[in-house]
């Protein structure tokens, strides 16, 4: 190959176009890893596309993490410059196949298992579950359950296992990828070639030469969503236990979190790569839109009645928020109250339960927001009235 590229090089309709130059791999390198505006638009649409799919699956984990080294997955595939990298087909975006996801995770959960790590998290190695398979009777445990049985060379003993784990695309900062160099110093060893430098020997010394190695990687503080589902008819059948409470889901959250703090994901984790952390401000983010969409929820039942007390509760608790305690003349504060006091004595859609609970928020808040004297607007507000009407 050496030969037929220096012959090529030296073609004058050839000019440097096989030429072996750094200049010409950095700017290789350049392009490889930039993220075009499409590549970015992908990468999002692909994100939001694995939402809509979550929300027609009934049992479902969603785990979120923020990669705290860089990561790199596909190194073996084949490749022009001998590492590969693993781009899906046929999106060309990084991405986290959820193969190997599960292989991690069954580690972590073995792990935990063991005892070796200290709590087990509600993981155990013993016998959850049998299966009658004709003959044969199987003892399952909770990894065989949830992850499947796993038979031996020739063996026939093979169980499905409940959950599936999606493929992970990451959601990259910016708009490139990072390449890291690794430099092997001892090739002629691992690849078995004999060095002229040491009397042809094949044994590891420190006089080779080092030749550095380029290979892609996601940079740091990218985004994973890792995504389980669970085949809940399967797993009644044989452990309906684990349905119970949402434990499968208990116990794949401690796997999660033990695979994040020792494992990491994809190539190289021996040295670091791979990393993960729990991304806090996204599982913020999602506990507010939860939280927003039960008010959202709570707030289509309630009558009009109770809407407007909930309203003018919400309003005053900012407003005292914002004078700091400090209550100030009467304004627009008061006349919310008036128009609330008015719409409970006037309206009769109300029932009593609801005109007592607008007098009791009334009096609670209104002395609180505005300098007033309670006793005097109870009878210009007419809530005696309102609590007897």
């Amino acid at each position: 190959m050496d030969t037929a590229i220096d012959r090529l090089a030296n073609e004058k309709n050839f000019p440097q176009l096989w030429c072996k130059t750094s200049t010409f791999g950095q700017d290789a390198w350049k392009k490889i890893r930039a993220l075009t505006e499409s590549d970015i638009q992908r990468m999002k649409a692909l994100a939001h596309r694995q939402e809509l799919m979550a929300q027609t699956c009934r049992d479902l984990l969603r785990f979120d993490g923020i990669s705290i080294a860089p990561f790199t997955t596909g190194l073996g595939n084949e490749h022009p410059l001998e590492n590969g990298f693993a781009f899906l087909n046929p999106y060309g975006l990084p991405y986290l196949p959820g193969s190997g996801i599960k292989g991690v995770l069954r580690q972590s959960a073995r792990e935990l298992a063991s005892g070796h790590w200290g709590d087990t998290q509600g993981w155990s190695e013993e016998q959850v579950c049998f299966l009658d398979l004709g003959k044969e009777r199987i003892g399952l445990s909770l990894i065989d359950v949830l992850f499947g049985l796993e038979s031996k060379d020739g063996g026939t003993q093979h169980v499905r296992g409940a959950l599936s784990f999606w493929d992970v695309i990451p959601q990259i900062p910016g708009n490139e990828l990072l390449v890291e160099i690794m430099t092997p110093h001892q090739s002629h060893y691992y690849q078995q070639k004999r060095d002229g430098k040491a009397g042809d020997s094949m044994s590891p010394h420190d006089s080779g030469q080092p030749i550095p190695i380029t290979f892609l990687t996601v940079p740091p503080e990218s985004g994973f969503t890792f995504w389980i589902s669970c085949d809940s008819p399967h797993l009644q059948r044989i452990a309906p236990e684990l349905i119970q409470d949402d434990r499968w889901k208990h116990l794949m959250q401690a796997v999660l979190a033990h695979a994040f703090h020792w494992l990491g994901f994809g190539a190289k984790t021996a040295v670091g790569y791979g990393a993960m952390g729990r991304n806090i401000k996204v599982e913020e983010s999602l506990e507010k839109k939860r939280i927003a969409q039960m008010e959202a929820l709570l707030r289509s039942q309630m009558t009009p009645a109770r809407r407007a007390i909930e309203d003018f509760v919400g309003y005053m608790q900012k407003r005292h928020a914002d004078l700091r305690g400090k209550p100030t003349g009467i304004g627009a504060e008061y006349n919310r109250a008036k128009a609330l006091a008015e719409a409970a004595l006037n309206d009769s859609d109300w029932t009593s339960d609801e005109k007592g609970a607008a007098v009791q928020v009334i009096i609670e808040w209104l002395p609180k927001v505005v300098t007033i004297d309670m006793k005097d607007q109870r009878k210009k507000l007419k809530l005696s009235q309102i609590e007897h009407g």
